[in-house]
């Protein structure tokens, strides 16, 4: 016999499809942080492009499962800003994979690492506040926001001193363009965890 529980249990899946993008995002910014702390080696891409199909490929099932299903747990629109915002992070950390496995020997003695840290950092607080959707209770949620907030605010005090960094005189021109397009495109992708994670910060603020 249908009833009113059966209804609205349903739907469930899409919680279960925002975790998949999330840790897709996650192991996206653990291999580059990996790639940056050998950067010794030839960067290898493969787990970038792997990480990025397993994004899209939950972004397509998302995409069909909100055509298909009558019932979402949460309203549409979220589900639909949520998944949009999960899968700009690992686009923009492929971006610098990218780019970065063309320019190594230019970049020799750059240290990425310890921003590629604070990414891995923030993307691994993105995947705890997708979890916690399924709970929709406020505090947990809270205390997550406020730390990925933290490590944003981080962010921004290190990209200052990259700038003194730039503009001490001690580079040359292509070191100064190079050092500045990289951090950009990495702070960019922390941004992005941040972008995802007020939206389900929002979701929360909604629906608690």
């Amino acid at each position: 016999m249908f009833s009113l529980q059966t209804m609205f249990g349903q739907g469930k899946q899409f919680y279960t499809l925002l975790e998949e993008a999330a840790q897709a995002a996650l192991d996206a910014a653990v291999a580059l942080h990996q790639m940056l702390r050998e950067a010794d080696r030839q960067p290898a891409l493969d787990a970038f492009k792997l990480a990025r199909l397993r994004e899209r490929e939950a972004s397509n099932k998302i995409s069909q499962a909100l055509v298909d299903s009558f019932i979402t747990p949460i309203e549409r629109e979220d589900i639909e800003a949520l998944g949009s915002a999960l899968y700009k992070i690992p686009k923009q950390i492929e971006k610098f994979a990218d780019r970065y496995a063309l320019a190594t020997r230019h970049l020799e003695h750059i240290d990425f690492a310890p921003r590629a840290a604070m990414l891995e950092q923030a993307a691994g607080v993105v995947l705890k506040m997708v979890k916690q959707l399924r709970h929709l209770k406020l505090e947990p949620m809270k205390a997550l926001n406020d730390e990925l907030r933290s490590i944003e605010n981080e962010a921004d005090r290190l990209m200052l001193e990259l700038y003194r960094d730039i503009y001490s005189g001690r580079l040359d021109a292509q070191q100064m363009f190079l050092l500045k397009e990289f951090f950009e495109i990495l702070e960019k992708a922390i941004d992005r965890c941040r972008e995802a994670g007020v939206v389900a910060y929002e979701i929360v603020l909604k629906n608690s």
